[in-house]
């Protein structure tokens, strides 16, 4: 969708029920667009995952646009029986273009304790958004979190990357909970689902 635009305030309100299997995609990528005003925009995002249910949320990316600013969070709430699989992507500027300024903050819970608080910036004026230290030169960025209702046997982190000019990807399991996060950066966002794929695949299941 070609929103949100400069000042927007859009929000969803996710709920799988006790038991319930969900899938939920976009038919095309999100835009954030600067639109009439320079106001920063904000698209909120509230799931909850009800005992022994299954939830996966698989949008395509998001592309931030020149001169676009956009506050982006995610509040996952998963009952301790419950399953999940997040993927976010984002695209940082069209192709010749710099990026707007993006946030994003993804908090996810479990059976009422935290397991995951992540922030970033990207785009001016986030400081070094583009450096070695995060992106290293790369445009697209992303990642999955993985939770499962039940351990899984292999606990152990991978680096996944053939050829490091088509970016990485660093698979690793969370503290204290079956959860995992793989983060990824690359060129292209062709290049980062492959990386985010490539990911899972190390995966022995994602649902319940």
């Amino acid at each position: 969708m070609s929103a949100p635009l400069g000042g927007d305030r859009l929000a969803l309100n996710i709920t799988a029920e006790t038991r319930a299997r969900l899938e939920v995609t976009t038919a095309a990528a999100t835009i954030a667009l600067r639109g009439p005003t320079t106001d920063p925009a904000t698209y909120d995002v509230r799931i909850a995952v009800g005992e022994h249910a299954c939830l996966n949320w698989l949008p395509e990316p998001l592309i931030s646009t020149r001169g676009s600013t956009l506050h982006q969070t995610f509040d996952v709430d998963l009952a301790a029986t419950s399953s999940l699989l997040l993927r976010e992507e984002q695209v940082l500027g069209r192709t010749g273009e710099p990026p707007g300024h993006l946030t994003t903050c993804l908090t996810v819970r479990r059976d009422g304790h935290t397991i995951l608080d992540q922030h970033t910036a990207y785009g001016d004026p986030a400081p070094a958004w583009g450096g070695p230290a995060l992106l290293g030169g790369h445009r697209a960025t992303g990642q999955l979190v993985i939770v499962h209702s039940e351990p899984d046997a292999d606990q152990k982190p991978y680096v996944i990357s053939d050829d490091p000019a088509k970016g990485y990807a660093v698979l690793a399991p969370l503290v204290d909970a079956p959860a995992w996060v793989a983060t990824a950066i690359a060129p292209t966002p062709a290049l980062l689902r492959s990386l985010l794929d490539a990911a899972l695949a190390h995966l022995p299941t994602t649902s319940a």
